[in-house]
C-alpha cells in the first residue's frame, strides 16, 4: 500500500513539470502513451467481424467462425492473427515514431492496446515471442520494435517473453518496398529459424508472436514456419496495426 502511494505521488510530480501528451497531436492527455479524444475518433479500431484466421476485416458480418478468401485458399502457417486498428494515414505517424525516431516511451501504452485486442490470444498462450530484426539492422537502428512492444506487453499480462527463440537469419529488403504479396512471400523464405539449442523451450507449446505491423502476412507467416518446424503446437500473431487497403508511404 505504502509503496503504492509513493508510486503514485511520484507519478503526481512527474506529470505536473512533463505532462503526458497525445501520441497523435501533442495535446496535453491524462495517461501517458494515449490519445485524445479527437484523435481517438479518428482511429480505425479493428473491433468489428474479421477472418477468424488472419483478422482481416469483412465489411459485413458473415457470422460463424468464417475464413477470409485468401485463408480458405492457401492458409498461413499461424493458427490466428489479430491487430489493434488499421494502418492507414492517422495511425503511420505514432507507429513510425516507435519504430525510427526513438519514441520508445510509446511502448507501454501501444502494450494496453495489444493487451485489451489481444486477450483471446493471450489466454492461450505459454510465452511471447518478438519479431527479430537482422543483426545488422539491429545494430543500425539500436532497438527492435516488436521486442519492445513484447516486453511492455509480457509485463503488463504477466507472461514470459522469450527474444532469442526466433533468429533472423537472412538480412531481408524492407517488405515496404516489395511490389506485391507474391514477392514479401519469396523476401521471407527461409529468412528465420529457431536455434537448434532453443527447440526444447518451442516443443509443444503455444507462442505469441508480436510485430508492430501486418501487411501481407509474410513475416508473420514465414516466422510461423520456423517455429513450428521447431515443434511449436499454436502460434498466434498479434499486431499494433495491420494494412487493410493497398497503402502508399513508409511501413
Amino acid at each position: 500500500m505504502l509503496q503504492g502511494n509513493w508510486r503514485r505521488a511520484g507519478r503526481g510530480m512527474l506529470d505536473l513539470f512533463f505532462p503526458p501528451l497525445c501520441i497523435g497531436c501533442r495535446a496535453q492527455v491524462a495517461e501517458p502513451g494515449s490519445l485524445c479524444a479527437a484523435c481517438w475518433q479518428t482511429i480505425g479500431f479493428l473491433d468489428g467481424p474479421a477472418c477468424t484466421c488472419c483478422g482481416l476485416p469483412f465489411e459485413l458480418d458473415p457470422g460463424g467462425e468464417t475464413r477470409c478468401a485468401a485463408c480458405f485458399a492457401d492458409p498461413p502457417a499461424f493458427d490466428r492473427a489479430r491487430a489493434v486498428m488499421r494502418y492507414d494515414e492517422k495511425s503511420r505517424g505514432p507507429i513510425l515514431a516507435l519504430k525510427h525516431a526513438d519514441r520508445l516511451d510509446l511502448a507501454p501504452g501501444f502494450a494496453r492496446w495489444l493487451d485489451r485486442a489481444g486477450r483471446p490470444l493471450l489466454d492461450d498462450t505459454d510465452f511471447i515471442v518478438p519479431v527479430p530484426l537482422h543483426a545488422a539492422r539491429l545494430w543500425h537502428r539500436r532497438y527492435n520494435q516488436a521486442a519492445e512492444l513484447a516486453r511492455a506487453l509480457g509485463r503488463l499480462a504477466a507472461k514470459p517473453v522469450a527474444p532469442m527463440v526466433l533468429k533472423r537469419i537472412r538480412a531481408t529488403p524492407s517488405q515496404g518496398a516489395m511490389p506485391s504479396a507474391q514477392a514479401r512471400r519469396r523476401n521471407m523464405r527461409g529468412a528465420f529459424k529457431v536455434p537448434t539449442e532453443r527447440h526444447p523451450t518451442v516443443a509443444g507449446r503455444a507462442i505469441l508472436l508480436i510485430d508492430d505491423v501486418l501487411t501481407t502476412g509474410a513475416t508473420a507467416d514465414a516466422c510461423a514456419r520456423a517455429l513450428k518446424r521447431a515443434g511449436a503446437e499454436k502460434v498466434h500473431v498479434l499486431a499494433l496495426a495491420r494494412v487493410v487497403r493497398p497503402l502508399t508511404g513508409p511501413i
